[in-house]
């Protein structure tokens, strides 16, 4: 294991200890422990039993050990998120609430202050929407506890010290609870991101790669063809094949960074400079406004992939790229003569609905186009030849341009 590893699991395991409970569920409250020095809310009960004011002075000691007993284990059952341990914590309340109850009627004065313990206990037990209910009745109790004791001044004092205490707690509660689940919901945005950096890399790297090395395959080629009786063409091609290297080596940085942005017109160049070098005519129609940047991108990575496929796959002669921007939407049409494997062999059924390949390239440009709001088709044409058809949506705004010409170029 590597040290990224251990420091990584080292951390895993810290957080586990921080933020969980035995039962795997993390804790959505204030810390137990910092529950335990409000007992000190009852030292003054303590000092009557101590000091005698209270008679019979041993059931009262006997019921604030009690009572004590089931705060603590109010808190330290009750701070999780675990459903058995919650419902348990809830039921441990009610001895609470009777031992209160029955000692602040009985005694008064410094016993009231058991419902500040029993409020701050059942912020701790009691969950939302029933802990709101639950502080009013305990609010209540102490209320009819000080009226019975015969300290009617103090009937205000607990109902305000019960209701803030709860409160609080039940508040912080909640703010932990949130900050757990924003962590939880951050980790989610994390692992979302990368996976969709992963998915832009490796498409980006695909269409990248595989129409760089299909240019540098056929222009050897003809570097080949060429050498034995026209040197300087073939040399020609050999200078076309270095600058397609460079080309590749500065594409791939850009799409690593993130900011690759692709020239329609670029790749068109491209695409009949791979064309004519793999001896297949090409014919390319432009007809419409001017597009925007992002439409150019996107409707070049069709043109890089479709020329690819044709000169990979078809043993085409020909080859017709059409490029349309019409009112709201561009149609950009890529088709040649030729037959693919899967034609040829029969897999594509006659009639059959066009549908994009089963190749991760087009798998890879129909998700671009969808994300824009375009579509992507392809298939076989007529009884001889193939069609890919990219249609994307446009803002008019965005090429309010009239169109500077159109032309063709075989």
């Amino acid at each position: 294991m590597g040290l990224r590893e251990r420091v990584g699991a080292r951390w895993e395991r810290r957080a586990g200890r921080a933020g969980a409970d035995p039962d795997g569920a993390p804790d959505d409250g204030p810390s137990e422990w910092l529950l335990v020095p409000w007992l000190l809310l009852a030292s003054g009960a303590a000092a009557d039993v101590w000091e005698g004011e209270v008679s019979p002075r041993w059931p009262a000691a006997v019921g604030l050990v009690s009572f004590a007993a089931c705060y603590l284990a109010v808190i330290f059952v009750g701070s999780t998120s675990a459903p058995a341990r919650r419902r348990t914590a809830t039921l441990l309340l009610l001895p609470a609430a009777a031992l209160a109850t029955a000692l602040g009627a009985g005694y008064g004065g410094n016993w009231l202050t058991l419902f500040s313990l029993l409020s701050l206990a059942t912020g701790v037990a009691v969950r939302a929407p029933l802990v709101l209910p639950a502080l009013l009745a305990v609010v209540a109790i102490g209320v009819l506890s000080a009226a019975r004791s015969g300290h009617t001044d103090q009937m205000l004092t607990v109902a305000y010290s019960a209701l803030l205490s709860g409160g609080v707690v039940a508040v912080i509660r909640r703010l932990v609870a949130t900050v757990h689940e924003l962590h939880g919901t951050r980790g989610e945005l994390a692992r979302s991101a990368v996976e969709q950096e992963r998915l832009r890399f490796s498409r980006d790297l695909h269409d990248l790669l595989g129409h760089t090395m299909s240019v540098v395959v056929v222009k050897a080629e003809a570097v080949r063809r060429l050498a034995p009786r026209d040197l300087d063409a073939a040399l020609a091609q050999a200078a076309d094949i270095e600058a397609v290297g460079r080309q590749a080596l500065t594409e791939i940085r850009e799409a690593v960074a993130g900011y690759r942005e692709g020239s329609l017109s670029t790749e068109l160049g491209r695409a009949r400079s791979l064309l004519d070098a793999a001896g297949i005519e090409a014919v390319v129609r432009q007809s419409g406004p001017p597009l925007s940047a992002q439409s150019e991108a996107l409707l070049g990575w069709v043109v890089r992939e479709g020329v690819t496929n044709t000169v990979r796959h078809s043993g085409a002669t020909r080859c017709e790229i059409e490029l349309h921007a019409g009112p709201g939407l561009v149609r950009l049409s890529i088709v040649d003569d030729g037959q693919r494997p899967a034609a040829r062999t029969g897999t594509e059924p006659a009639g059959a609905p066009e549908r994009p390949g089963g190749g991760t390239g087009l798998a890879g440009l129909a998700e671009r186009l969808a994300v824009a709001g375009g579509a992507l088709r392809c298939g076989p044409d007529g009884r001889r030849g193939f069609r890919l058809t990219a249609e994307l949506p446009v803002d008019e705004d965005e090429a309010p341009q009239p169109d500077s010409g159109a032309g063709t170029a075989p």
